[in-house]
């Protein structure tokens, strides 16, 4: 499986710290926000990565990540001139996404708890999955409705009067037929090409599956200013008292084997002295003792 990490938009509502750089690029505690996100896709076993981008903050993502060889990925980047909502990705990545199924995260989304993604993605097997958050304010969020069974009836985009409150949050695993569907997809009245209406297709055609996300399981969308600061403030707290880190691309390669022992060590002692590489130190200690 591919994967998309979206990582472009206005980024307005951080207004004015996106002067200084893009929304994805802003810290969440230690590490840039676009971190979180990629840790997901490592963690889900997924190499090849397009991070779609402005033109003007393109260029500093390409300095970030380089080609991703460091990590034992392969990145293509791609510009997205100007916002057209979230499905607008699969149009800009065709040819980056081939015959592949693919999966896009939201540059802005951190998640953290359990195995629950990686299940998802060593378990897909075509359609389109997507997944339930339990949320207070379902009204900002695509809402999707179950049965009494488990199973979606409907999703609404932005309800002013929500079926449930849960909200599917930034993470779609798709297989190839995504290609097709944005390709034919028509803007909403917000002149967006919305990401619900692609779930929606794949409800319709009866091959959409929605994990709800067990009590425990994180999902923040550090979007705003105050939700930038709740996401530092949860991620400080959990890597303080359970003393590991999230959001570590470079733990996340070495664990899943997209880097060996050697590999992980040269990358690490290529950092500079800081607490982030004394806990990349502490993992290799680990994994001599292993």
């Amino acid at each position: 499986m591919k994967g998309i990490l979206l990582a472009g938009g206005a980024g307005s509502r951080l207004y004015p710290l996106t002067l200084v750089a893009s929304k994805q690029l802003q810290p969440v505690y230690d590490k840039p926000m676009v971190y979180y996100p990629l840790t997901t896709l490592i963690e889900g076993g997924v190499r090849e990565i397009c991070l779609i981008s402005t033109p003007q903050d393109l260029p500093r993502f390409q300095q970030l990540f380089g080609d991703g060889s460091q990590w034992g990925l392969r990145f293509d980047y791609r510009e997205q001139a100007k916002p057209e909502g979230i499905a607008q990705a699969f149009r800009i990545a065709a040819s980056f996404i081939g015959s592949d199924p693919v999966a896009l995260i939201l540059g802005d989304n951190v998640f953290y708890g359990g195995d629950v993604f990686a299940r998802a993605f060593a378990d897909f097997r075509g359609g389109a999955t997507i997944f339930g958050y339990h949320v207070q304010d379902p009204e900002r969020y695509g809402v999707v409705e179950f049965d009494a069974h488990g199973r979606a009836l409907s999703i609404e985009e932005k309800p002013k009067q929500p079926r449930s409150n849960y909200a599917v949050p930034g993470l779609y695993l798709y297989d190839n037929e995504i290609v097709a569907i944005a390709r034919d997809l028509k803007p909403s009245a917000r002149g967006e090409l919305e990401i619900t209406d692609v779930n929606v297709e794949y409800l319709r055609r009866g091959t959409l599956h929605v994990h709800r996300l067990a009590r425990g399981f994180a999902w923040l969308d550090a979007g705003t200013s105050t939700s930038l600061h709740e996401a530092s403030a949860y991620v400080q707290t959990i890597e303080r008292r359970q003393g590991i880190k999230v959001g570590c691309p470079e733990e996340a390669a070495f664990r899943r084997g997209f880097i060996g022992l050697e590999a992980f060590r040269e990358l690490v002692g290529r950092l500079p002295r800081c607490e982030y590489r004394a806990y990349l130190e502490s993992v290799l200690d680990e994994a001599g003792r292993s």
